[in-house]
């Protein structure tokens, strides 16, 4: 409700107008929904896809190991520079930290990759400790 100040003449109204805020907020909101699934989080790789997949939140302490096409190898998110030997002593570290639970590590391996260079980081993760190995893919979209 609105008062008027200064009687009928039209004088000042003493309410704060939301209208322009609310505007603003909208647009901020559409801006955000569009950008969102834009980001992309960890490593840049075409993943190959599968028809029998499940879907896992993406969890901070998740150890997740991604290699490209050319086996440029990254270790959550972070490019490693020493290859397969870095990445050993990266896994030792992780495993260490977790403690004796969930020793998993999840793999994204792009799809043009050779079969022997993911094998490769399979046994180093196996000879740092790794119980499990979960290869990540995209669902397949029938249709």
């Amino acid at each position: 409700m609105a008062m008027a100040v200064g009687g009928k003449k039209g004088g000042a109204i003493a309410d704060i107008n939301v209208t322009p805020m609310a505007d603003i907020m909208i647009v901020l909101l559409i801006i955000f929904m569009v950008i969102t699934p834009l980001i992309n989080k960890g490593v840049d790789v075409e993943l190959p896809k599968a028809a029998n997949t499940k879907e896992r939140k993406d969890e901070q302490d998740n150890i997740t190991i991604g290699f490209t096409r050319n086996f440029t190898v990254f270790f959550k998110g972070r490019k490693l520079e020493g290859g397969i030997p870095e990445l050993k002593e990266l896994l030792v570290k992780a495993l260490e930290e977790k403690g004796d639970t969930d020793k998993v590590a999840f793999l994204k391996a792009d799809v043009r990759i050779e079969y022997g260079e993911v094998m490769k980081v399979m046994d180093a993760c196996r000879d740092a400790g790794v119980e499990e190995i979960a290869l990540i893919s995209e669902p397949k979209v029938e249709g």
